[in-house]
C-alpha cells in the first residue's frame, strides 16, 4: 500500500493518438503520407489517432523509424492510456458498490493513518481494497467473512469490517519485520527471557519484545483496536512458516498485557498453523484450545505448585504479594491480576502494584 500513498494517478489519460496527431501537425505531415511511410493502412492510422485502435509493439517500431521518437515512448503512452480506461471502468463499477464502505471503519482507519481519505466514494472503495490487498468487495467477502476460522469469533460476527481491518493491519506491520525462521525451541527459550523481563523497566519494552521474538521467527506486532472490535490479541500464521502474535493493548496494565502475550504464545506453540485465534471481551463458551492457552499462560507466569503454597499461607497483603512476585521473578502486577481474577483480592486492592505498559504513545 505504501507504494501508492504519494503516487499521483490521474483520473484520465489522453489517447496516444492525440500526441501522434500533434507531431504530424508540427511536421506538416498528413495521416495519408504517414500511413504510406509506415506501411500501415490509412484506416489503422486514423483509428489510432482517434483512440479506437491500439499501438502494437510492431507499430511503435515503425513510428520510431518514421518520426525518430523511440518506440518505448509510444508503448508507454499506449500502456498508460489502456490502464486509464481500465481504471475508469473499474471506478464506474465501484460507484455501484460504495454501500460496502458502511461495513468498514473508514474514518477510524483514516484517523490512524492506515488509509487516505477521498471525497469521491468510488476512489475510497479503491483505497480500502488496496489496504486489504483484494481486488473487489466480493473478494473481500470471500476472504474475510466466509472463512470458518474467522466466524468462530463473536467479535468477527458483530464487527467483521473492524476486526478484519485490525487483523489486516497486523499482517501489514508483520511484513515490515525481519525475523529468523521459526523455531519452537528457540521461542520457548525466548519466553523464559521475556518472563524475567517483566520486572524490568518498561522503557523500550515493545522494541525489546519484538526483537527477542523475531530471533525465534515469531512476529510480534502492536495494533490499536478499532471501534467495535473489543479484541485483546490474535494469533495466526502467514502461510505455514511465519507466526504473527498481535496485541491491541485494550487493557494497558502489565497484568493483562503479559497474560495476553503468553496466551497468544501458547497458540503459536500448541495449536494449528491454519487457525486464527482472537481473544476478546466476551469469554463465554470458550473452546478447549482457548482454555489450554489460558492454562499455559498461568503456568508460565505463576506455576501452580508455588501458587498453592502462597494461597495456603493466607496472606494477601500488598507487601506479601510483592514478596511472592519477587520470589517468582515476575512483575508484582501479574500476581495482583491473577489474585483478583481468582477472587482472592478485591478488584480495588493492590492496583498500585500494576504498571502501565506504554503500548501506544498517542494514548
Amino acid at each position: 500500500m505504501s507504494e501508492f500513498v504519494n503516487q499521483y494517478i490521474p483520473d484520465s489519460v489522453s489517447p496516444p493518438g492525440e500526441t501522434l496527431e500533434e507531431v504530424l501537425l508540427e511536421r506538416s505531415m498528413s495521416q495519408v503520407e504517414f500511413a504510406d511511410r509506415t506501411g500501415r493502412p490509412k484506416k489503422t492510422i486514423n483509428e489510432i489517432v482517434r483512440g479506437k485502435a491500439a499501438i502494437t509493439a510492431e507499430t511503435a517500431l515503425q513510428f520510431e523509424r518514421v518520426l525518430g521518437i523511440p518506440a518505448s515512448f509510444w508503448m508507454l503512452r499506449e500502456q498508460q492510456y489502456r490502464e486509464s480506461l481500465a481504471r475508469q471502468k473499474e471506478l464506474t463499477l465501484f460507484e455501484d458498490q460504495t454501500d460496502w464502505l458502511s461495513s468498514i471503519p473508514v474514518r477510524a482507519m483514516v484517523r490512524l493513518g492506515w488509509i487516505q481519505e477521498f471525497r469521491n466514494r468510488a476512489h475510497q472503495v479503491e483505497e480500502v481494497l488496496r489496504f486489504f490487498g483484494v481486488a473487489s468487495p466480493g473478494s473481500w467477502e470471500d476472504i474475510w467473512t466466509h472463512d470458518a476460522a474467522y466466524r468462530i469469533s463473536p467479535s468477527f460476527l458483530n464487527e467483521p469490517g473492524a476486526t478484519a481491518a485490525w487483523l489486516r493491519k497486523g499482517e501489514i506491520e508483520a511484513s515490515k519485520l525481519e525475523s529468523e525462521s521459526y523455531d519452537a525451541d528457540r521461542f520457548k527459550a525466548v519466553l523464559h527471557k521475556v518472563r524475567a523481563g517483566t520486572r524490568s523497566s518498561y522503557e523500550g519494552v515493545l522494541e525489546r519484545l519484538q526483537s527477542q521474538c523475531a530471533s525465534s521467527g515469531v512476529c510480534v506486532v502492536f495494533v490499536p483496536e478499532l471501534p467495535g472490535t473489543r479484541v485483546w490479541g490474535a494469533t495466526r500464521w502467514l502461510g505455514t512458516t511465519r507466526p504473527i502474535l498481535q496485541l491491541s493493548g485494550r487493557y494497558k496494565t502489565d497484568d493483562h498485557f503479559w497474560f495476553t502475550f503468553f496466551h497468544e504464545a501458547a497458540h503459536v506453540l500448541l495449536h494449528g498453523r491454519k487457525e486464527v485465534f482472537l481473544e476478546e471481551e466476551d469469554r463465554q463458551g470458550r473452546s478447549q484450545k482457548e482454555t489450554e492457552a489460558d492454562k499455559f499462560a498461568r503456568e508460565w507466569l505463576i506455576p501452580e505448585p508455588q501458587y498453592r503454597v502462597f494461597r495456603r499461607l493466607g496472606s494477601s497483603t500488598c507487601a506479601a504479594v510483592s514478596r511472592f512476585a519477587y520470589e517468582l521473578g515476575i512483575a508484582p502486577g501479574i500476581v495482583v491480576g491473577c489474585l483478583q481474577h481468582d477472587g482472592l483480592l478485591d478488584r480495588t486492592e493492590c492496583n498500585n502494584l500494576k504498571k502501565p505498559v506504554p503500548i501506544f504513545d498517542a494514548d
